[in-house]
C-alpha cells in the first residue's frame, strides 16, 4: 500500500509570505518520504463543514500544483478533487494537460460534483441542483477523454456543453492520458461514473465493512459496463485530527486486505514539511510492508 499526502490548510504561523517556501519544502520532504501523491483542495474558502472558518487562508488549487511541480520530480500531483462547477471542461482539460506536460507526466485529474454552496454564492459561480451537477460531471469526463484523444479533435455536443473543437496541443505526457480519480462514494451515480470513466476511486475511511460494501457496489457497476474492476486503483482518505498517525498502519491493514492500493493523509496545519518528516515517512515505510 502506498501513502499520499493531501494538503488542506494554509494557515502558516509566519503568514502568507512563508507559504511558497513551505510548500517547496513540503515537496522535498514528500519525495524523501516516498510519498506517492501530493494533492490540494479545490476550494476558495476554507471548509466550514469541518469546523474551520471560511476566512482562514486558502490558495487556488491548480496554481499551487504548478508551484509544487517545480519543487518535485517523482510524486503525482492533482486536486482532491476538482469541483466540476468551477471551470469549463475544455479549459479544465487544458489546465490538467499543462500541469502534466510541465511536471513530466505526473498530473492526475481528481474530480467530483462539487458541494460548497457558500463559495459559489460568494464568488458568483452558478451552483446548479445536484442532479444537474452530476450531469455536468459526466459530460466533463467525456470531454476530457475526447480532449486527450489525439485522433479526435472534432466537436462535442452535450446537454450542458458544446465545443466546436477539442484541440489540445501539446498533448499530455501521461499515457494514454492523465489518470482520472473520481471522488465520492455515492452508490447510484458516483461509483457508476468511476466504473465507466475512472482510473481510480477515492473513498473516505469509515469502517472496513462500509468500504467493503462500497467496493462491492463498484464491482457490480464494473460488471454492468464491462469494465475490469482490477484496473481501477482504490484509494481512501484518512483524517487523523491529532496528526500523529499513531496506529495508522495497523488501522490500514484491514483496508489493504480489501484491495485498497493507497491511503491519503492530511497534515493538521499549514506547516506540513516537518510533519511529513516526523510522521509520514515512518508511516509510509510501515504501509509498504502491507503489500
Amino acid at each position: 500500500m502506498r501513502l499520499g499526502v493531501h494538503i488542506t490548510r494554509f494557515n502558516h504561523p509566519d503568514g502568507p509570505a512563508a507559504l511558497g517556501p513551505e510548500l517547496a519544502a513540503t515537496g522535498e520532504a514528500a519525495e524523501a518520504a516516498d510519498v506517492s501523491r501530493l494533492s490540494v483542495m479545490d476550494h476558495y474558502f476554507q471548509m466550514e463543514a469541518y469546523g474551520l472558518s471560511a476566512t482562514e487562508p486558502m490558495l487556488e488549487g491548480y496554481t499551487t500544483l504548478g508551484h509544487l511541480a517545480a519543487h518535485t520530480s517523482t510524486t503525482r500531483l492533482g486536486l482532491l478533487v476538482t469541483g466540476v462547477t468551477y471551470r469549463h471542461p475544455g479549459l479544465l482539460a487544458k489546465i490538467v494537460t499543462s500541469l502534466d506536460v510541465l511536471s513530466g507526466g505526473r498530473a492526475f485529474l481528481g474530480i467530483g460534483a462539487a458541494w460548497y454552496e457558500r463559495e459559489h454564492t460568494g464568488l458568483g459561480v452558478p451552483f446548479p441542483p445536484v442532479a444537474e451537477r452530476f450531469e455536468r460531471l459526466e459530460e466533463t469526463l467525456r470531454i476530457c477523454k475526447q480532449m486527450w484523444d489525439p485522433q479526435d479533435n472534432g466537436p462535442f455536443a452535450g446537454d450542458h456543453y458544446h465545443l466546436a473543437e477539442t484541440l489540445c496541443v501539446p498533448p499530455a505526457i501521461s499515457s494514454p492520458h492523465p489518470h482520472i480519480m473520481i471522488g465520492g462514494s455515492g452508490e447510484k451515480k458516483t461509483l457508476r461514473l468511476v466504473a465507466q470513466y475512472g482510473d481510480a476511486c477515492n473513498l473516505f475511511v469509515s469502517s472496513p465493512d462500509e468500504v467493503a460494501h462500497k467496493l462491492r457496489v463498484l464491482r457490480d457497476h464494473c460488471d454492468d459496463v464491462g469494465r475490469d474492476y482490477a484496473a481501477i486503483r482504490k484509494t481512501v482518505l484518512y483524517m487523523d485530527p491529532s496528526g500523529t498517525l499513531d496506529g495508522f498502519a495497523e488501522a490500514m491493514a484491514e483496508y489493504a486486505e480489501l484491495g485498497i492500493d493507497e491511503a491519503i493523509v492530511a497534515p493538521p496545519d499549514g506547516a506540513p514539511a516537518q510533519w511529513i518528516e516526523r510522521h509520514v515517512a515512518p508511516a509510509a515505510r510501515a504501509l509498504a510492508q502491507l503489500g
